[in-house]
C-alpha cells in the first residue's frame, strides 16, 4: 500500500507503547523516540512510522509530502476528564478565592456549581452547542483530538439529556472526538439537601432514558463531604452497570471519604482527582487497575498544595492520566498543554510520562486505545506537531502554545495555531 500523505524530517516523534492494557509504574517512563522521523498516513490511519529516508518506497506520485524539519510529533492528545457543556460563567467568584473563601463555602453560599445549574437549566440548546464548541476550538489549537465530556449541570432529566444531546451533535460535527460521561450525580441541589436519597434514586431513574438515547458510554459521580457518601455512589455506579454504563468516580478531591474502595468494589475504569488519596488506596488502584486521572490545573486554580501524588502512585504500579478538568468553577481553562507542564513543575514527572500520560493512558481511560493514543498501524492518524526539536523543550518552555499543525485522520485542522476551515 502507498501512502496518502507522509510527514518527514520530523526532528523527533514521541511514540508511545501500546503494550494492550494502560502503562503503568516505571513502564510509564518508556517510549519509543525516533529521530529524524516521519510518519506515512493511508485512508486516514497510520501507515508507518520510521526514521530516515526509508519513506519514499512508500509514495507515489499521488503522496502528499509534508515536509515539517525541526518539528516534534506526537499523537494527538486526549484530555480525558472535562465538563465542557454549562451555562453563564463564573469569573464573579475569582475575588472570593482570592480573599480566601474554601470552595465548600462559596457552594453553600449558593455559589459554586449552584449558579451553573441555575444557568444551565435556564440555557437554549444552541447557547448550550455554541459555548461548547469554542471551549472545543481552544483545545483543538492546542493540540487536543480526541476528549471525555460529562453532564452534571442539570437535576432534571431535561437539562441532562439537553447537556448530552449537545455533545452528541458536537461528536457528530466538531472535528474533535467526544466521549461522554453522564453526571447527573455532580451536586445535590437545595430541595433535597434533607433527603439526598431521594436524589440518588432520581439519578437511578434517569439511567434508562440516557442508555436508551444512546447518549452516554460513561457514568460519573462525585464522592466528597457534602455532595455523594461512598455509599450512596456505589449505589448509583452498580446501577450504572446495569444499564450498561462503564463507572468513573471522583475521589479523594477535598476529603478522603472512601471513594478509592468504591473504584475498586465496582471496578471502575478511573478515579479522578486522587489530591488527598494515602499510600493503602493507591495500592487499592493499583491491584484493580483502576486509571488515576489526575487534574493538577484544580489544585492549581483553587491555590492549593495538595497536588496528587503522581510519584507515589507510579512507584507503587499505578497507571496515571494528567486531565484539564475544564470546568466553569474550580478550573476554567482549556489549555491541556499547561496542565501537562503543571505535571512536570508541580507532580515531578517526566517529559515521558507526561506524554503517555496524555495519549496512550489516556487513550485507555476513554476506553479508545485500540483506534487512538499511539502510532500503531491502522490507528487513527491523530497527529500533533509541535514547534519544538524535542519533547522536552514543549514543557520546559511553559505556558505557550507551541503548536504548529494538528491532524486527525490524516487531514490538517489546525495550522499555525488557527482552525483549518
Amino acid at each position: 500500500m502507498k501512502a496518502d500523505k507522509i510527514l518527514i524530517n520530523l526532528k523527533q516523534i514521541f511514540s508511545p507503547n501500546d503494550l494492550g492494557r494502560p502503562l503503568r509504574g516505571e513502564e510509564m517512563n518508556e517510549a519509543n523516540i525516533i529521530e529524524n522521523g516521519y510518519i506515512a498516513i493511508a485512508d486516514g490511519k497510520i501507515l508507518e512510522v520510521g526514521e530516515g529516508n526509508n519513506w519514499e518506497n512508500l509514495k507515489d506520485n499521488n503522496t502528499e509530502i509534508v515536509d515539517l524539519t525541526g518539528k516534534v510529533a506526537t499523537p494527538g492528545l486526549i484530555d480525558a476528564h472535562t465538563h465542557l457543556v454549562y451555562g453563564g460563567s463564573r469569573e464573579n467568584e475569582f475575588a472570593m478565592k482570592l480573599n480566601g473563601m474554601e470552595y465548600l463555602e462559596i457552594l453553600e453560599a449558593g455559589g459554586g456549581i449552584l449558579s451553573t445549574l441555575k444557568a444551565t437549566d435556564e440555557a437554549t440548546f444552541d447557547e448550550l452547542y455554541d459555548k461548547t464548541e469554542k471551549l472545543l476550538e481552544h483545545m483543538l489549537v492546542h493540540g487536543v483530538t480526541a476528549v471525555e465530556a460529562k453532564s452534571g449541570y442539570g437535576i432534571t432529566l431535561e437539562t441532562e439529556l439537553k447537556e448530552l444531546e449537545v455533545l452528541k451533535k458536537l461528536n457528530e460535527e466538531f472535528p474533535s472526538e467526544l466521549i461522554t460521561t453522564f453526571m447527573a450525580a455532580h451536586v445535590i441541589a437545595d430541595k433535597y439537601k434533607d433527603n439526598p436519597d431521594e436524589y440518588v434514586d432520581i439519578v437511578i431513574d434517569m439511567m434508562p432514558e440516557v442508555a436508551k438515547k444512546n447518549l452516554a458510554e460513561f457514568c460519573d459521580v462525585f464522592c466528597e463531604k457534602g455532595v455523594f457518601t461512598a455509599e450512596q455512589s456505589k449505589k448509583i455506579l452498580e446501577a450504572a452497570k446495569k444499564h450498561g454504563f462503564k463507572t468513573r468516580i471522583h475521589s479523594d478531591e477535598i476529603e478522603n471519604i472512601g471513594g478509592v474502595k468504591v473504584a475498586a468494589d465496582v471496578n471502575a475504569v478511573s478515579a479522578e482527582h486522587l489530591m488527598v488519596v494515602d499510600d493503602e488506596e493507591i495500592e487499592m488502584m493499583a491491584e484493580a487497575n483502576v486509571i488515576g486521572n489526575l487534574l493538577p490545573g484544580t489544585t492549581f486554580s483553587l491555590m492549593k498544595d495538595t497536588y496528587a501524588p503522581a510519584r507515589r502512585m507510579l512507584e507503587k504500579g499505578m497507571a496515571i492520566t494528567l486531565c484539564t478538568d475544564s470546568n466553569p468553577g474550580s478550573c476554567p481553562t482549556a489549555n491541556l498543554q499547561f496542565i501537562m507542564q503543571l505535571g512536570c513543575l508541580q507532580m515531578k514527572l517526566t517529559p515521558i510520562e507526561v506524554y503517555n500520560a496524555v495519549t496512550i493512558n489516556a487513550a485507555y481511560s476513554v476506553d479508545r486505545a485500540k483506534t487512538i493514543g499511539s502510532f500503531d498501524k491502522g490507528k487513527r492518524a491523530n497527529i500533533a506537531i509541535f514547534d519544538a526539536e524535542n519533547i522536552d523543550y514543549t514543557l520546559y518552555f511553559f505556558a505557550t502554545n507551541l503548536i504548529k499543525q494538528v491532524y486527525i485522520d490524516g487531514k490538517l485542522v489546525v495550522e499555525d495555531r488557527q482552525l483549518v476551515k
